[in-house]
């Protein structure tokens, strides 16, 4: 089991101003007054769905402000799919819309969000200065990886992000050849039975942060792509329905993850 604070937290959908954008994202934080620390969460391709708005209360009820940003406002305001029983997963259409999406988004443009986003925590009168972190998880975990690298970004947790070794949305370079820019700690999970990300490629992002020196942690497990998927706050002892959740290795990440908050926010 792992040890939770459980605080009580308040909830709300708020938009994150981004020049003429205005982005759509579920701010979760404590109900008791204080200075916090504060985390934004990158979603999959799916969008800010239930299962990510469980994981932002969740880090919320650990005591930090939490803020989870639509990534695909430009393109789809308001999109989000579910977890389908009945496919077991996620509907095939629902998936290839998702990843219609993300084939779509820029390198550039999210990361302005990416900053927006750090803007507008810094304007709640519950964060505390110089302490704000992310995590990520599939398109997420390549998001997060990519906000390691502005310097308001003290802490990162990105769970097997996509792409980070090849490609950079548009961009000429991959996002792996910003990672000496990266000035705060970050964690990296992965599967070692991901179909979706080699073992070269992580093993390339980790040589590659020893390479530059980053304050960094690996995390590998014996589990497939999206292992984290259905970490519900209210499914203790983690127990889920979707088969790509496993049980012994979404529990050891998030003791991890809490480790990093902690330690760095």
């Amino acid at each position: 089991m792992v040890e939770t604070t459980n605080i009580e937290i308040n909830t709300c959908y708020v938009k994150v101003p981004n020049n003429d954008l205005e982005i759509d994202a579920y701010l979760a934080q404590p109900a008791k007054k204080g200075s916090f620390g504060a985390v934004i969460v990158f979603p999959e391709i799916f969008g800010v769905n239930s299962n990510i708005r469980d994981i932002t209360e969740l880090i919320a009820e650990q005591g930090y402000v939490t803020i989870a940003p639509a990534l695909y406002q430009r393109l789809a305001p308001g999109f989000e799919v579910e977890y389908s029983q009945e496919d077991a997963g996620f509907s095939p259409e629902a998936y290839q819309l998702g990843l219609q999406y993300y084939q779509q988004v820029k390198y550039q443009e999210i990361l302005s969000d990416i900053q927006a986003a750090i803007a507008y925590l810094k304007t709640l009168p519950n964060v505390k200065d110089n302490t704000i972190g992310a995590i990520g998880f599939c398109f997420g975990g390549h998001v997060a990886y990519m906000a390691a690298t502005l310097p308001d970004i003290k802490a990162t947790a990105s769970f097997y992000g996509g792409g980070i070794t090849t490609a950079s949305y548009g961009e000429n370079t991959p996002t792996i050849n910003r990672t000496s820019e990266i000035k705060g700690t970050i964690y990296a999970f992965f599967g070692t039975r991901d179909v979706l990300i080699s073992q070269e490629e992580n093993e390339q992002i980790e040589a590659e942060l020893k390479k530059h020196n980053i304050n960094h942690r690996v995390f590998r497990y014996d589990a497939g792509h999206g292992f984290f998927h259905g970490f519900f706050k209210d499914q203790y002892p983690f127990i889920t329905q979707n088969p790509s959740y496993n049980p012994e290795a979404a529990p050891d990440a998030w003791k991890h993850v809490m480790e990093l908050f902690k330690n760095n926010l």
